[in-house]
């Protein structure tokens, strides 16, 4: 299986990465989105990607400038997915969304296409009769800032084809990625396995009131070395993939905290503005949050 022409479905934080990275490896990248309004932030995301390619990558300009022109925009799906090799989505976090995305995907694309979730959270059998197509349906997973935290988990569900599968992992080593096969359908994957409970545990603090967001951060960041602490790690996610996926642990288990929290996040962040790492706020303000600050650590 040749993938060449790579669909990404869905501009955010994420999609607009796994385009950039996939155009900025040589292949031809389309990404599609509802409409144009949203296709412009993707493109704006882009440009914006080019500096931290320059910085951490030492990218030259001509190479940028090469990745750009491989990459275009679309609203129509039809259109989009015409000669698509592999369709990466990576829209909401909401599985009613997916499915029905799915839906009309399975009906538009050629029967050649592969299809790949960037879903953190669902697994693949969770969308597989959607597709239309559960033998060539496998989860693709990057992790954010895919050009230097570039991990690609490839997760299968029990109908995936081998070939299908290789030719994933094959496509992932190809753009740059150190790829992380899973042998098993898990929730999480590995990353978010490891990642979501201390997630999870500093929200839980904060929203119980037990310490505020830059001493949870702190006490994370002294006792363990890491470069910045839970929050900061949720500010890059986007508080808008945070509340949708608070949202959801409180529909899978019936515990209302995560509901509790999900709409503290909305009342004091999202209807705010206050996004994430994306909008200039969060839990912390950019360019310049407080973790960045030498001393933060040190008082």
């Amino acid at each position: 299986m040749n993938i060449q022409r790579v669909m990404v479905a869905g501009s955010g934080v994420l999609g607009s990465q796994i385009a950039f990275q996939t155009a900025y490896r040589g292949y031809s990248a389309v990404v599609y989105d509802i409409d144009d309004e949203a296709l412009q932030k993707g493109r704006n995301r882009m440009e914006e990607l080019a500096a931290r390619y320059e910085r951490d990558l030492g990218a030259s300009p001509a190479s940028l400038a090469e990745a750009h022109g491989r990459v275009s925009f679309l609203s129509d799906l039809a259109q989009a997915v015409e000669y698509a090799d592999l369709v990466i989505e990576a829209i909401p976090e909401i599985l009613s969304i997916k499915k029905a995305f799915y839906q009309r995907l399975g009906q538009m694309a050629p029967e050649h296409t592969i299809f790949a979730t960037n879903s953190s959270t669902l697994v693949p059998s969770q969308m597989a009769v959607a597709t239309g197509r559960p033998d060539r349906f496998v989860a693709l997973h990057f992790a954010n800032e895919i050009w230097k935290h570039n991990t690609a988990e490839v997760m299968p569900h029990a109908d995936t084809s081998p070939a299908v599968f290789d030719a994933v992992v094959a496509f992932a080593k190809c753009i740059g990625m150190v790829t992380l096969p899973i042998h098993k359908e898990q929730p999480g994957y590995i990353l978010n396995s490891l990642l979501v409970p201390l997630l999870d545990a500093a929200q839980k603090l904060w929203f119980n009131g037990v310490a505020d967001v830059e001493t949870i951060d702190k006490t994370w960041m002294v006792a363990t070395g890491a470069p910045q602490g839970p929050f900061a790690i949720l500010d890059v996610v986007g508080l808008n993939t945070v509340y949708n996926i608070a949202m959801a642990k409180a529909e899978a288990s019936g515990n209302p905290l995560y509901g509790q929290i999900a709409e503290r996040l909305k009342h004091d962040f999202i209807d705010q503005g206050k996004m994430g790492l994306q909008s200039g706020e969060g839990f912390y303000r950019y360019p310049h949050p407080a973790f960045r600050d030498p001393n933060f650590t040190k008082e």
